[in-house]
C-alpha cells in the first residue's frame, strides 16, 4: 500500500500492515499517536522524531522503532517512508520507548516488497511468510544511539528544546543556570538528575545529532564550522566516538 491514511486501514485483521509514504522536503507530522506500533524507515532523506522525553534523529537508510499510544511528532527532511504498523499483542518485545535500528539489505527488501501488498494480503503463502519475517528480522535488530533525552520539567525542558532547534557552541552551563535563576551547580545537579548527564554533555551530542540532517546538503567541513568545531578532524573524531561512524558517511560532499 502506498499513500493510504492508516486509519482506511487500521481495521483489518492483519498483524502487520505495511504503507509507504512520500513526503516533501521539511513537512511535519504534528503531534499524534497509533493504536498499532509503528516502524518507521526512512529509504531517503532523514526524519527527526520528538516525544515527551526525547529526540530521534533518524539518518537515511535507518529506521525507529515507536511503541503504540506513543504521542509523538515527526519532521520529514526530503524522505519516503516504509512503515510497518503493528498490532501491539503481535509484538510483546517492542521497546518501550523509541529506538533508532539499523536496516540491513535483507530488511530493506522485505520493506520493499512489503509495501507493495493489497490491504487484505493473504495471510498464506508468500505474502504472510515476508509479513512474519519482518517481524523476525526488527526483533534482532539492535539500537543505536542517534537520541538525547529531554527533561520532564517544563523549564529545563524548553531549554533543551531551544537549543535543539539551533544548536550554539558558544552557551555555557552559567546561561542556563541564570535562566532558570539557580545557581550553576544547583541547574547542573537537577539537569543530571532529569537526564542522567550533564548540560555540557548533553549540548555537545545534541549539536552532533543536529549534524545529520546539515551533512544531507553540505560537507564535513561546512557542518564542522557551522555547528563551532575547530576542525573537521575534531569534528569528525566527536561524530565517530558518538555514532560509531565518520559523518562521512552522511555528507553530501567530501569534507
Amino acid at each position: 500500500m502506498k499513500n493510504i491514511p492508516l486509519a482506511d486501514v487500521d481495521h483489518l485483521d492483519r498483524a502487520v500492515l505495511p504503507i509507504g509514504t512520500d513526503y516533501p522536503a521539511g513537512r511535519i507530522l504534528d503531534w499524534h499517536e497509533h493504536r498499532r506500533a509503528q516502524f518507521l524507515y526512512g529509504a531517503t532523506g532523514v526524519m527527526v522524531v520528538d516525544t515527551a522525553d526525547g529526540t530521534w534523529t533518524v539518518p537515511p537508510e535507518r529506521a525507529v522503532l515507536i511503541p503504540a499510544a506513543t504521542p509523538h511528532r515527526v519532521r520529514m527532511l526530503g524522505v519516503s517512508t516504509r512503515s510497518l504498523y503493528v498490532e501491539p499483542g503481535a509484538v510483546p518485545w517492542w521497546p518501550a520507548r523509541c529506538t533508532v535500528v539499523d536496516v540491513p539489505p535483507l530488511l530493506r527488501e522485505l520493506l520493499l516488497a512489503a509495501v507493495e501488498f493489497p490491504a487484505d494480503y493473504s495471510l498464506s503463502g508468500r505474502e504472510g511468510a515476508i509479513a512474519t519475517l519482518l517481524l523476525h528480522e526488527i526483533a534482532a535488530r539492535s539500537p543505536l544511539p542517534f537520541h538525547v533525552g529531554i527533561p520532564s520539567s517544563g523549564d529545563l525542558a524548553a531549554l533543551c528544546r531551544e537549543y535543539l532547534a539551533a544548536p550554539d557552541a558558544a552557551v555555557t552551563n552559567t546561561d542556563w543556570a541564570a535562566r532558570t535563576a539557580l545557581s550553576e551547580r544547583a541547574f547542573t545537579r537537577r539537569f543530571r538528575a532529569e537526564t542522567g548527564e550533564s548540560p555540557a554533555v548533553w549540548r555537545s551530542r545534541a549539536r552532533l545529532l543536529a549534524a545529520v540532517p546539515l551533512l544531507r546538503t553540505a560537507s564535513v567541513s561546512r557542518v564542522s564550522g557551522r555547528l563551532g568545531y575547530s576542525s573537521p578532524a575534531a569534528f569528525t573524531a566527536a561524530f565517530s566516538r558518538a555514532f560509531g561512524m565518520p559523518p562521512s558517511r552522511f555528507a553530501a560532499g567530501r569534507g
